[in-house]
Order: C-alpha cells, then sequence, then structure tokens
C-alpha cells in the first residue's frame, strides 16, 4: 500500500453499526448478478453472527472498506466468507491484509485448513489471484457444496 494509503485497521465487525449491514447488503447485490441465487453462497448478516463465525472489518479512519470472514465447518477446517473490498478501495491491497489476518487467526487458534467456495466468471478473477497468490489451491468441493460450474473451490494447509 503507498503511503497516501495507510494499512487499513482491522478489528472484529459491529453488528450494532449500520454501517456494517449496508457494507455486508452491498456485497449480496454485488453478487446478484454473477450466478443464479442457487449458486451464490455469500452468508447474510444473521447468518454471520452465527456460533464459529467471526468477521472483521477493514477500516480506513470510521470508514468500512473491507470485510472476511471464517466459519468453522468442522474442527481443524474452517471456511473464508465474505471477502469483499470498497469498490473504490479495491486495487491498495485491502482484501490481501484481510486475508492475512484470517490465515494468522486461524493459525493461533491452531486451524489447520481453510478453504473457500469463489465464482467462476470474470467478476471474481481478481479473487482467485488472490486466493492463489495467497497459496490456496484448487481442490473439489467441500462441505455441502456441490459441483457447479459458476463456482470454483480452493483450499489451504496451515
Amino acid at each position: 500500500m503507498s503511503d497516501l494509503h495507510p494499512a487499513p485497521r482491522i478489528q472484529r465487525a459491529d453488528f450494532g453499526d449500520p454501517a456494517l449491514a449496508a457494507f455486508l447488503q452491498a456485497h449480496l447485490d454485488d453478487l446478484a448478478p454473477t450466478a443464479p441465487a442457487e449458486s451464490r453462497h455469500a452468508l447474510a448478516v444473521d447468518l454471520l453472527q452465527a456460533p464459529g463465525v467471526r468477521l472483521w472489518v477493514a477500516l480506513e479512519g470510521t470508514m468500512i472498506i473491507g470485510t472476511g470472514a471464517l466459519a468453522a465447518m468442522q474442527v481443524g477446517h474452517e471456511e473464508v466468507k465474505s471477502m469483499r473490498t470498497e469498490p473504490r478501495c479495491r486495487g491498495r491491497g485491502v482484501a490481501r491484509r484481510l486475508l492475512e489476518h484470517l490465515v494468522r487467526d486461524a493459525r493461533q487458534r491452531d486451524v489447520g485448513q481453510l478453504s473457500l467456495e469463489t465464482g467462476s466468471h470474470d467478476f471474481f478473477a481478481s479473487a482467485r489471484g488472490l486466493y492463489a497468490a495467497a497459496g490456496f489451491q484448487l481442490c473439489p468441493p467441500f462441505g455441502s457444496y456441490r459441483e457447479d460450474p459458476n463456482s470454483v473451490f480452493m483450499t489451504k494447509h496451515l
């Protein structure tokens, strides 16, 4: 990140913050045109508050510029969810920093594997590149996912 854009502050999400609900709704709205409903797997705000889900925000001042979550699937295996960067802040390393934070958190808690589902369309190309650069590799569907031409599955052993 350049000096013009210092590293964002990353902290656990405050579900009482109306800006968080708006940011997460914008995430769902961004994804709506990318695939049919049955192929969209983003979590709504109520599911992000479920036990076993840890959501973080990246902040620039008081503005939310990114989100990322980990959702427990089974002991030692968690799923990366709700990765989103504010469109005006894309290309500045926000998602990379969030992903590094998620990996660090998982390692500190002795999670041995992180997996994720992302889209197969051009809209998701930079996300797939980010995950590959962070050491995630293509894998078959995991958990309750099934093969889907709209989905790409990736995993990383920690």
